[in-house]
């Protein structure tokens, strides 16, 4: 095994650790980290590795919110559990959107958009919006304080805003809070809400990219491809635990405006750094 490789993973792992809960883009990390330290790994494998590493980040939410999302918990009442199987099924109403339009769309995507400049473009945007949002939202008082208080159409409106993430550099996270923001979600109902759909919709982009892995490379992963992919997983996991808790803890006292600054310093820095590659190739 090649230590500046796998140092390489450790940076992607802590990237993907960060960037997939906080509303920055992790696509938008990862473009910038494959071209400043890109693996030496084939292209099937790069596609499915940027993926497949947010199991780790799920793994988090699944852990941290366990007993809120476990309708067997023998510690609930038959209410809160009833409460809890209605979630899931909010759940489920929310990524049908996303399941209906991403599938056909999930190669098109990588060909067309997966580019330093739609996701400069993206970033920006949407750190404006978060900007715009908030300014909007100064002082003001949300109806929907918790997520079980998400009924059916809100959740579906949510999932609905989660197909603009099918744009590289949008930020699934980023998108699905600002939506909610607008529909009258708490920062922190909006944030839980996003983590939770993360869940399917995340393991079910990952299941995707491992199929195609194997009908299109006709090859099983070699061992120190497993390797790169769990060392990665592990890593995202523990970070992520981090920076949900950091995350959850921060909207308590402030807004998002600082994450839209943020998405529209990396945004210009996307944009120079691709124009200056462009000019020197």
């Amino acid at each position: 095994m090649n230590i500046i490789e796998f140092l390489k993973i450790v940076v992607f792992g802590i990237v993907e650790g960060f960037t997939e809960w906080l509303p920055i883009s992790s696509t938008g990390h990862m473009i910038l980290l494959e071209e400043l330290i890109p693996l030496r790994v084939t292209d099937d494998f790069w596609n499915v590795f940027k993926v497949v590493i947010q199991l780790g980040a799920i793994l988090a939410v699944v852990m941290l919110y366990f007993h809120k999302l476990n309708p067997f918990d023998r510690g609930k009442s038959g209410r809160q559990k009833r409460d809890t199987i209605l979630l899931w099924v909010k759940i489920a109403a929310a990524c049908v959107p996303v399941v209906v339009v991403a599938m056909p769309l999930d190669d098109w995507m990588d060909a067309h958009l997966y580019n330093g400049f739609v996701v400069a473009a993206m970033l920006i945007v949407y750190g404006i919006l978060f900007i715009m949002v908030e300014n909007r939202n100064h002082q003001t008082e949300f109806p929907i304080q918790r997520v079980s208080q998400i009924d059916f159409r809100t959740a579906v409106y949510i999932g609905c805003f989660q197909l603009l993430a099918l744009v590289p550099g949008t930020s699934r996270s980023g998108v699905t809070i600002i939506g909610a923001m607008l529909l009258g979600c708490s920062r922190a109902a909006s944030a839980e809400f996003t983590f939770f759909l993360g869940i399917p919709v995340m393991f079910g982009a990952s299941l995707l990219k491992i199929v195609k892995f194997f009908l299109k490379a006709d090859r099983m992963f070699s061992g120190i491809e497993i390797f790169y992919l769990i060392a990665a997983m592990i890593i995202a996991f523990l970070v992520s635990v981090y920076s949900i808790k950091f995350l959850m803890g921060y909207i308590k006292r402030n807004d998002f405006k600082l994450f839209g600054y943020y998405r529209i310093l990396l945004g210009v820095i996307v944009v120079a750094y691709f124009t200056v590659a462009a000019l020197m190739a």
